[in-house]
Parts: structure tokens; sequence; C-alpha cells
């Protein structure tokens, strides 16, 4: 049996792959804890959702999530990773669709830069961990006592 699927393994596993994009279906997202020298921890406002959040978004077709979350943190928080940033989890965002996941990194050095989402971005601002501003989301509050309190972390976003 091992031998037919050998000899036609150029044909069937790109049927087999096309298949299991469609059937399962997954999307990816990345979020960024950077932090100033303060410890202040850098947190956006959409222009599109309530409440304030890390920094970040999807990652697109042909993207590696670490070249993703460099790229949304120029985008929408100004700032500019001089170092690969370092994954801290990797969540289940089920509760928002069925097949997404988010992964949160660290990111350690880097510098400032212009941002390039003025559309998208209404606040930016560094803010301590210990005592965010109002509005934060829930998910965000989390994933700060994750980071800077030492909770267990979640599997879920």
């Amino acid at each position: 049996m091992d031998n037919w699927r050998l000899k036609y393994e150029r044909l069937i596993t790109p049927v087999f792959r096309t298949y299991w994009r469609i059937s399962r279906s997954a999307t990816l997202g990345v979020r960024g804890v950077a932090t100033n020298d303060a410890g202040h921890v850098m947190l956006v406002k959409h222009t599109y959702l309530r409440g304030w959040h890390l920094p970040g978004g999807g990652v697109e077709r042909g993207e590696t999530a670490p070249y993703a979350i460099s790229r949304e943190m120029e985008e929408e928080a100004g700032i500019e990773p001089t170092e690969t940033p370092t994954i801290f989890a990797l969540y289940s965002n089920h509760a928002n669709f069925a097949g997404d996941h988010i992964g949160l990194y660290r990111i350690g050095a880097w510098k400032t830069c212009p941002s390039q989402a003025d559309q998208e971005i209404a606040e930016r601002d560094f803010f301590d961990p210990a005592n965010p501003p109002e509005g934060t989301t829930p998910a965000t509050l989390r994933r700060l006592a994750e980071v800077f309190k030492g909770a267990p972390v979640s599997a879920t976003w």
C-alpha cells in the first residue's frame, strides 16, 4: 500500500494540502510586548476597535510570524525591532474564529521609527503595566499579568 502512495505522492500531496487548507483553515495573528527604559509597555487604541491593545495584527501569506510582528510594531507603534522578537506564548482565539491563533512576542532591543498606521491607530503610548489605562481590554490585561506579574499563561487569548 505504501508503494502506490510514494508513486503518486507528487500528485496526491498538493490535493490533500488544498483539502486541509479548506477543511482545517486557520488564521494566525501576532501581538507584541515592547517596553521603554522606564519599564512601561506600548499600547495602542485602534480606530475600529474599542479599548487599548498590545500592537499587532495578522500574519500575511508568505510571512513568518517574527517578520509579521516586526512589521506590525513598525506600522502601529513606531517601534522597529533591532533584534529578532522572541515568542512568549501561543494562544487559541476560538471565541472570535474557530481556527484563530495569536502568537505573543517580546520585543527586546528596538528603536523608534515613523508609524505608518495613522488611519488605523487613534492613540499610542507607553503605560505602566501595573496600572494600564482605563479601557484596556480584558485579554490585554491577562497578557500583561502573564508577562509582568508571572501569572500562569493561558491557552486561550
